[in-house]
């Protein structure tokens, strides 16, 4: 019996927590559900509420659980970009007499050997990045199955980061009676959906996520993660003055945000695009008023983005790929050339999650599917029984003509308008 590929994955952002829940079939990732919860326990990459946290991990997996009709008992989830380093572990396999070819299991050791790598008390492996092999002197990145040697290498990326700061993300999942099938950094998930790692083959890739407080800025050289840093601001500062001056919430300060479409305004034909009244006051925020502080921010971040680089791009050709929700900020489209370097701006193509939050989330199905050729671990995220029997109902209803229900739901309003015309 067949299994149908179902996985969930988390990201605890800043002051959000997102899940998104997909199935694998034939190589396509088809996204099924996706959930945002806001929340203020998560502030620049810290639990500073893990109550909050839990509270909010529940109500995602609860809404999708409703939605799709199963439960998600397990989830694979990001960890924050703190503390990351980067090490490159040359493992050497032998290949038993009698055996005489290259078998799975053999690369499984040599994977087994290679995790139990140690660099410091503070930090601890997250996940495994680019794997290579060397069979004969000759270097590839695909598995020597069948290869008929003696022995070969691997060269296993290790990917570690802060102890404390995984453990209390694992914690918040764990809380929210969810099991955790295996972690992944988020930088290094987010180049995996963006091709970054893929690109700096030939250029310097310069990762940008930006978040609600922080944004990560991450290095990636000959497909691989050298280096990842944090920076002070996140996007909430591009509009801090107004949120401050009149305060407004972060929900109404992100569709500020949003809505400014030119880097400047012209004055007299200014127009008033956000009227507030509260008892007291009323509050009235012009497209002038919100351009001139947004872009003006705005360019002074990427001054210092450019500042932080510099090093960086001396060394050769670069690019840089900004991504996270700050890149939903569409003015960043006109702004790409106040980057001393290429800058594109990255969001994802998959139906159901185009938006450049859910980048991470995306990136974690593929690093997990990538290192699962390996494992070949057989777990999924949802309750087999309950997936089987939603199934089954599914295909039962295809069988007997049934309409599924929002067909059924569609029909249903269009039916009852038109009674309501004809009275």
């Amino acid at each position: 019996m067949s299994i149908n590929k179902v996985y969930a994955s988390f990201e605890l952002a800043d002051r959000e927590v997102r899940l998104i829940v997909l199935e694998i079939f034939e190589g396509q990732f088809n996204v099924l559900r996706v959930e945002r919860v806001a929340c203020d326990g998560i502030q620049n990459q810290k639990i500073v509420n893990e109550t909050s946290v839990v509270q909010a991990i529940r109500k995602a997996s609860n809404n999708a659980n409703a939605a799709l009709g199963y439960r998600i008992e397990r989830a694979l989830l990001a960890i924050p970009s703190v503390n990351v380093q980067h090490v490159e572990q040359r493992v050497h396999v032998q290949v038993e007499d009698g055996t005489k070819y290259i078998r799975l299991f053999h690369i499984q050791q040599g994977l087994n050997k290679a995790v139990q790598k140690k660099i410091s008390d503070d930090v601890e492996l997250v996940n495994i990045g680019r794997i290579t092999y060397e069979v004969d002197g000759q270097i590839s990145t695909k598995m020597p199955i069948s290869a008929p040697v003696d022995e070969f290498y691997m060269n296993v990326e290790l990917l570690f980061a802060d102890k404390d700061t995984i453990y209390s993300f694992a914690r918040c999942i764990e809380q929210a009676n969810m099991e955790i099938l295996d972690i992944y950094l988020d930088a290094y998930a987010i180049a995996q959906e963006s091709a970054v790692a893929v690109k700096s083959q030939d250029r310097l890739m310069i990762q940008l996520d930006l978040e609600a407080d922080h944004c990560v800025l991450t290095l990636f050289s000959h497909g691989l993660l050298y280096s990842s840093t944090v920076l002070e601001h996140g996007y909430r500062w591009f509009i801090e003055e107004i949120k401050e001056q009149y305060g407004l919430s972060d929900a109404i300060c992100f569709r500020l945000l949003q809505n400014v479409f030119n880097t400047e305004v012209d004055p007299a034909l200014d127009k008033i695009i956000y009227i507030e009244q509260r008892s007291e006051q009323r509050i009235e925020i012009t497209a002038h008023q919100l351009t001139e502080v947004v872009v003006g921010r705005i360019k002074e971040w990427i001054h210092d983005v450019n500042d932080a680089c510099e090093p960086i791009l001396q060394q050769g050709p670069s690019e840089f790929v900004l991504t996270g929700k700050g890149a939903n900020i569409g003015i960043f489209n006109q702004l790409t050339s106040e980057f001393r370097s290429n800058a594109t701006i990255y969001a994802p193509q998959n139906v159901g999650a185009r938006d450049a939050s859910f980048t991470c989330c995306i990136g974690v199905f593929y690093a997990y599917n990538d290192i699962n050729k390996i494992r070949h671990s057989n777990k999924i995220c949802a309750n087999v029984n309950e997936l089987g029997a939603s199934i089954d109902a599914i295909n039962h209803k295809a069988r007997n003509g049934e309409e599924g229900g929002f067909t059924k739901k569609l029909k249903s309003v269009i039916l009852s308008e038109n009674k309501v015309e004809d009275e």
